[in-house]
């Protein structure tokens, strides 16, 4: 129904427990396509005989590259951006499924699940921090008395997109390589393309593992290139566009621009001088 982009990085145990969740916990059959970055702890070995479509870089190329790579492999109308570090939840991809029947056709959009992580965050439940502690028993069984509604913006991944509208936009900017900023670039050109549909689901859901996938690099500086490229901060964006994590009340319009957007916007545009006239010196 779906292809299903997974980036990894020398994170094969999490790999397996992200893959069997899949297996498990969904209702379709799913192309899975896994972008493998070094490989070197025996992924490239665990998967050479595995039916998944796979993508490779000797060296650590981030998730932009990775995803844009994997991309290009997929047979379906429907991506799901992943990660390697996350459990899929029962019911996933028909929480998905039943949100596409709800949308006209070839409409652009973006949706995303909803994080399950040991931390006060969308949904807060201690499942286990690692592998290690990981309590799956407890995650199935208590997780479903949870309730949680769909909300705006989006929780980035995991993430649900018409491969065409993936296409319109040219994927992920690897400017932003390795990785940070990346997300919410990727949903700023969705609205200049003219998509007012980012919803996240209540209902779709994976466990966390606290973004172990990005933990062995250092990062770009996402914040200042989403600024230095759009002239508005990521949190400017999110809280004036977006208007992430408010309850979901339809597609979201252009924003109220009153007093407290024009403080926002000036502090963003200060600070972008300030970052635009230090590069030269």
């Amino acid at each position: 129904m779906f292809s299903i982009i997974i980036p990894t990085f020398n994170n094969l145990n999490y790999l397996k427990l992200c893959l069997d969740s899949i297996n498990k916990n969904s209702k379709y059959n799913h192309e899975i396509i896994i972008h493998i970055n070094e490989g070197i702890d025996g992924t490239l070995d665990f998967l050479k005989d595995k039916n998944f479509k796979t993508t490779y870089s000797k060296n650590n190329e981030g998730v932009c590259l990775a995803f844009n790579k994997a991309v290009a492999q997929s047979s379906k109308n429907f991506i799901v951006l992943a990660h390697d570090d996350m459990y899929f939840c029962p019911n996933w991809d028909i929480a998905f499924e039943n949100e596409l029947k709800k949308l006209p056709q070839n409409s652009d959009f973006f949706l995303s699940g909803t994080m399950v992580q040991p931390f006060e965050s969308y949904i807060n439940l201690n499942c286990g921090e690692n592998l290690e502690n990981f309590n799956e028993q407890k995650l199935l069984s208590e997780l479903p008395g949870i309730k949680f509604n769909d909300f705006q913006g989006t929780h980035w991944q995991p993430s649900l997109i018409p491969i065409k509208t993936w296409r319109k936009v040219g994927g992920f900017s690897e400017e932003y390589s390795p990785g940070l900023g990346s997300d919410p670039d990727f949903n700023m050109k969705l609205w200049q393309l003219g998509v007012r549909l980012f919803k996240g689901l209540g209902e779709c859901r994976v466990y966390h593992f606290s973004s172990l996938s990005l933990r062995k690099k250092v990062w770009n500086n996402g914040a200042k290139t989403f600024l230095l490229k759009w002239g508005v901060s990521i949190k400017f964006f999110k809280k004036y566009y977006l208007r992430s994590d408010k309850k979901f009340d339809g597609p979201l319009k252009d924003p109220n621009k009153n007093l407290s957007f024009y403080l926002d916007f000036l502090k963003c545009k200060i600070t972008y001088f300030y970052h635009y006239i230090f590069s030269f010196i």
